[in-house]
């Protein structure tokens, strides 16, 4: 009944005309007025702003906020790789032979994920990192190696929650949710970053020019909190031993060492 409840609810609210009217809203003067309270509510950490909390009029503004330089150093190690975002780790592990990864005891195939058994291939026996990205998070999302993208395409058009009721009890929303997928390649391996659309609003705004990425590099931002996936190719990655699920990480902060083809 409970996952009924849910699920009918959001099937309720979730059609166009909310989602741009609630974007509308967001970038009104209006939504200024909400700004003091939002930042109070979310507890939003005003030191590490660029800008002070009077300067953001209206909350699209406060959402895609930058940061102060410096506040998130970036592991200088060459061989790391880094969380692309600020974030909960919801969920991490292998993906199965069947194109697929258990997210909070749940299966979800990559191959409808990504769009085909042919581009999910590559990734079986890989591993997979769900970011988790709340109200409160900071939502630019940066490179978490340094590569070249040979591919960038989107996929989905609505967006269902991906928070832990929306895993649990939402209609396999890593795959269903509008989704920008960029895939980086570095030393013959490859790597998928998987930007999932928040509930309501599906922007997903690119900020990167050009093929190259340089680790910690901005590359792109959420209009509101959302989820990053991360999809490693068989033989490419190592985690950190220190890395659970679930636990905060912040940009730039290492999930583990890239393993690049002739090294194998």
């Amino acid at each position: 009944m409970r996952k009924w409840l849910y699920r009918l609810f959001i099937e309720l609210t979730n059609h166009s005309l909310s989602s741009k009217l609630l974007a509308s809203f967001a970038k009104s003067r209006l939504s200024g007025l909400l700004i003091s309270s939002y930042a109070k509510i979310y507890h939003i950490n005003q030191d590490e702003m660029e800008k002070s909390l009077k300067n953001y009029k209206t909350l699209q503004q406060l959402f895609v906020r930058r940061l102060k330089a410096g506040v998130r150093p970036v592991d200088a190690d060459e061989h790391t790789v880094v969380s692309p975002v600020d974030a909960v780790i919801e969920d991490m592990g292998t993906i199965r032979e069947n194109c697929e990864m258990i997210v909070k005891g749940k299966p979800y195939s990559i191959a409808e994920m990504l769009g085909s058994v042919e581009a999910a291939q590559p990734y079986v026996n890989g591993f997979f990192f769900i970011l988790y990205l709340s109200p409160s998070h900071y939502h630019r999302i940066h490179s978490p190696i340094s590569g070249v993208i040979e591919k960038q395409w989107a996929l989905g058009r609505k967006s269902y929650p991906v928070n832990r009721l929306g895993l649990k009890y939402g209609r396999r929303p890593l795959e269903k949710n509008y989704r920008l997928i960029t895939e980086v390649t570095a030393g013959g391996k490859r790597l998928a970053i998987v930007k999932i659309g928040a509930m309501f609003v599906n922007s997903i705004e690119l900020t990167h020019e050009g093929e190259q990425l340089v680790k910690g590099e901005e590359m792109a931002y959420f209009s509101f909190g959302s989820t990053v996936v991360l999809l490693f190719e068989r033989g490419s990655f190592a985690p950190d031993p220190r890395i659970v699920a679930p636990m905060p990480i912040k940009v730039g902060e290492r999930l583990g060492y890239w393993c690049q083809a002739h090294e194998r």
